[in-house]
C-alpha cells in the first residue's frame, strides 16, 4: 500500500512539474532518473572499475600517492553535453544528481569487486565559504549514494579544506599542484592506522587535489588508498 501511494504521488508530481535529462533535455520518463535511457546508454563510460589497479586514472597517480584502486564512471569534457550532469550538480543547486549518480556509479562498480575491503570514505572537502554559499558539498553527495549501495560508511570531518577552492579547470598542472599543496588539514588526533580509505571526488583532472588530501592524511596511521569519481577529464 506505501509503496502504491508513494507511487501515485510520484507520478502527479512527474505530471505537474516533469524533470528532464541532464544530458539532453528531454522529459524523463517515471522510471528515470536524472539521466534518460537513451543518454545513460551513451554515456561515454571509463570501464576502469574492471581494471581498477591499472588505468589511465590510476596511473595519474602513480608516483604520487600510493593508490589501490582508481576507477571514474564517465570520461567528462568540459562544454559537452555529458558535462552537464557535473554542470547542474555543483552550480544548479541539484544535490540529488549527485546521490542519484553515485548510486548508479556503485551498482556498476560493484560488480567488479570495486568496494571489497574498503573500510570507510572520505569525500574531497570543501572550503567553508564555498560550502555555505552553495549549501551543500557535491562530493558528499556522490559519497551518499555510494553508501547507500555499499553500506561504507562516510567520514565526513577527517579532513578539512584550509584554502579557497578556486577552479582548477583552465590551470596547468604545476599551477593545480600548486594552488592545491596545502589546502588540506587532517583533523587533529584522528587514528586511521590499518584502514583501506576510498577517496570521492566529482571529477578528477591530473589529480593534484586528491594526492593533496591523501597527503594530508599520511600521519594518521598506516593506511591504504583508494580513489572513485564520477568524471574523468581526458
Amino acid at each position: 500500500m506505501m509503496q502504491q501511494r508513494i507511487s501515485f504521488w510520484h507520478r502527479v508530481l512527474n505530471l505537474i512539474a516533469p524533470q528532464a535529462c541532464v544530458v539532453c533535455g528531454s522529459r524523463l520518463a517515471i522510471d528515470e532518473e536524472v539521466v534518460c535511457v537513451s543518454c545513460n546508454l551513451h554515456l561515454p563510460r571509463t570501464g576502469y572499475a574492471a581494471n581498477a589497479l591499472d588505468n589511465e586514472m590510476a596511473r595519474r597517480f602513480w608516483g604520487r600517492i600510493p593508490v589501490e584502486r582508481a576507477a571514474a564512471l564517465f570520461y567528462y569534457e568540459a562544454g559537452s553535453e555529458v558535462s552537464n550532469i557535473i554542470y547542474d550538480l555543483k552550480y544548479h543547486n541539484h544535490p540529488e544528481i549527485g546521490s542519484i549518480m553515485g548510486r548508479m556509479a556503485a551498482e556498476e562498480f560493484a560488480n567488479e569487486g570495486f568496494f571489497e575491503g574498503i573500510d570507510l570514505m572520505i569525500p574531497i572537502p570543501l572550503e567553508k565559504k564555498r560550502q555555505r554559499r552553495r549549501g551543500y558539498n557535491q562530493s558528499m553527495e556522490i559519497a551518499r549514494g555510494v553508501s547507500d549501495v555499499t553500506g561504507i560508511p562516510i567520514m565526513a570531518d577527517a579532513v578539512k579544506r584550509t584554502a579557497f577552492d578556486e577552479s582548477q579547470t583552465h590551470k596547468s598542472l604545476a599551477q593545480r599542484m600548486e594552488s592545491v599543496e596545502n589546502a588540506f588539514r587532517a583533523r587533529e588526533g584522528i587514528d586511521l592506522d590499518g584502514k583501506h580509505i576510498l577517496i570521492i571526488d566529482d571529477i578528477v583532472t591530473s589529480g593534484a587535489t586528491v594526492c593533496a588530501c591523501v597527503k594530508a592524511l599520511t600521519n594518521c596511521g598506516d593506511i591504504k588508498v583508494s580513489v572513485m569519481s564520477l568524471g574523468m577529464a581526458k
